[in-house]
């Protein structure tokens, strides 16, 4: 979990570090006598390169719709909370107005409580509490009319719903690529700015700028890969938006 600055510096010291690096290596192995090893140098940067890209695109493109399936459950939790609000209004009057505030509360919850708590790699249990709750009062309606029956059976459903969400959302607040996945990332990394570094070429600024550029989009891939791979946590993490307009609906008519 890293800080936009965070971000900033590790990408400054990586590619600095990388120009140092191509300096040292020209000191001790100078370009001249690398050029002779060219073609194997290029076919290795080539072969490397190749399945380091397929690698690197592979993973961000997991921890992308890990990150976009965290944020369209968030909607659908917020949208079955919505739903459950409404549906009370068939309910018995105890259990209407029981289950209404409950709602506004679970909201509430979220939105003060879960998010901070996600934040900082916490299980929110003020949500659960709730949601435990409506399922009590839900449970207790003793419905007679056939409107009553509808609305509970509707009701049912969408606090089913509002619940295995719920759920959901706690295992992707867990969710994070496994150690060994970082390991391959980073050590391909290294061994593809390494290889780009060796080549021998006969114009040092253009092979700078060129190993300069090559570190920079690594760097940035491996950055954006760590950004969203914490779906609620970092300054890139899915929003409680819907939940705040959930609120808002809720007090609207309230």
């Amino acid at each position: 979990m890293l800080t936009l600055k965070e971000n900033i510096v590790i990408l400054l010291l990586i590619t600095i570090g990388s120009m140092v690096f191509m300096a040292l290596l020209n000191h001790s192995w100078p370009r001249d006598k690398r050029r002779a090893h060219n073609d194997l140098i290029g076919w290795q940067l080539n072969t490397l390169g190749t399945t380091y890209a397929v690698i690197l695109g592979f993973m961000l493109y997991t921890v992308w719709t890990t990150f976009g399936d965290a944020n369209l459950n968030v909607d659908l939790e917020a949208n079955a909370l919505r739903n459950v609000y409404h549906l009370a209004e068939g309910l018995p009057a105890p259990q209407r107005a029981l289950l209404e505030r409950q709602a506004r509360a679970y909201a509430d919850a979220v939105i003060t409580k879960d998010w901070p708590e996600m934040a900082h790699a916490q299980i929110p249990e003020e949500s659960h509490r709730i949601n435990q709750d409506m399922w009590r009062t839900l449970m207790s309606a003793k419905v007679e009319t056939p409107t009553e029956v509808v609305a509970e059976d509707h009701a049912i459903t969408e606090l089913s719903s509002l619940t295995e969400h719920r759920r959901t959302r706690l295992l992707q607040s867990a969710y994070h690529l496994p150690t060994i996945f970082w390991a391959v990332l980073i050590v391909g990394g290294l061994l593809t700015i390494i290889s780009a570094s060796m080549f021998g070429s006969e114009n040092v600024r253009l092979h700078m700028l060129q190993v300069f550029s090559f570190t920079l989009l690594i760097t940035l891939v491996l950055l954006a890969i760590s950004d969203v791979n914490l779906p609620f946590r970092g300054w890139v993490r899915v929003s409680n938006y819907a939940f705040q307009r959930a609120q808002q609906n809720m007090s609207d008519q309230y």
